[in-house]
């Protein structure tokens, strides 16, 4: 088709699109560019400000490594992550859901451990905490051999992949649910820690005057045949970030009850002095149990990375 304007680029695409075999593959290009079409058309969009956008994209790429992922934090930090995840959890969007994104710290064999071991593989200050998980059903009916993921950072703010002080796949394990559907382990509480600033997604954040902190939390990954794979994030109900997560995530079904525990005996007699202790429950929805790529497949070998912190817009604080 040779163009004669504008509105003719946009049919002469569409039209192409129709030759497709797929058709998923069909039905997603097609929303894909009409919605471009229609951003570039309400945007008014500049051809300098096209290839800024394009220079922001094909960053986003680059600084995409085995032990850092650009890509997944720039849809998190739009709020893309969040709304996929909501769309396609409770019953699609039409319920409260204990779902939760995956973000770009997932790493695929963590160790298999047993309930009530401790995530702790090398020296990590921090103060101990107690988790226990229950995974149930839909109808509340535990669900036993389901195989649960589980990260989270240092209290220190770093995950052991961007730290290289830290051991191999420290602060990670893989567990196996009982009869009861339940886990334990032992680790230490995690802080909430800023997203990284170096890239397209730091020049996005310092854009709109926001904050790039995100709340506490603990990750988990449920993955059983016939079940949905769930992954989920714990927010500490004492972290101050709650409300202004950078990620968009916090959902009122994923705020736990981070109990301290300041003069009673903790669950290890190791453990001395004040202690945490977590209980919490998901639940997971009957599909299909595919894994997703992981976003990261190893571990950083420079110099542990230099956290920057922008401050929240006074309207935020």
């Amino acid at each position: 088709m040779i163009i004669k304007n504008q509105h003719d680029v946009t049919t002469a695409v569409l039209a192409e699109l129709e030759h497709a075999s797929d058709e998923r593959f069909k039905t997603i290009m097609k929303a894909a560019v009409i919605h471009l079409h229609g951003f570039a058309r309400d945007a008014q969009l500049t051809e300098a400000e096209f290839h800024q956008v394009c220079a922001w994209v094909a960053k986003l790429g680059q600084l995409t490594t085995p032990s850092h992922n650009e890509v997944v934090l720039a849809a998190g930090s739009m709020g893309l992550s969040s709304l996929v995840c909501l769309l396609n959890n409770g019953d699609k969007g039409q319920t409260e859901t204990t779902a939760n994104l995956m973000g770009p710290f997932w790493r695929q064999d963590a160790p298999r451990m047993m309930s009530g071991d401790s995530l702790v593989r090398s020296p990590t200050p921090g103060v101990p905490i107690f988790v226990n998980a229950w995974v149930k059903d839909l109808q509340g009916q535990p669900v036993a051999d389901a195989q649960v993921d589980v990260w989270h950072t240092s209290a220190e703010g770093f995950y052991e992949n961007q730290d290289p002080e830290q051991a191999d796949m420290n602060l990670r394990g893989t567990f196996t649910t009982d009869a009861n559907g339940h886990i334990a382990f032992q680790s230490i509480k995690p802080c909430g820690y800023p997203i990284p600033l170096s890239g397209p997604v730091g020049a996005l954040l310092r854009a709109q005057s926001r904050h790039n902190m995100r709340p506490a939390h603990i990750h988990f990954m449920i993955n059983k045949t016939g079940y949905k794979t769930q992954f989920s994030q714990v927010y500490s109900s004492d972290d101050p970030f709650l409300d202004t997560d950078v990620q968009f995530a916090v959902t009122q079904a994923l705020v736990g009850h981070y109990v301290l525990h300041a003069d009673t005996p903790a669950p290890n007699p190791d453990v001395t002095g004040p202690w945490y202790s977590l209980d919490y429950t998901f639940v997971i929805e009957p599909g299909e149990n595919r894994l997703p790529p992981p976003p990261i497949t190893g571990k950083a070998t420079a110099a542990r990375p230099v956290n920057e912190v922008l401050p929240p817009r006074a309207s935020a604080r």
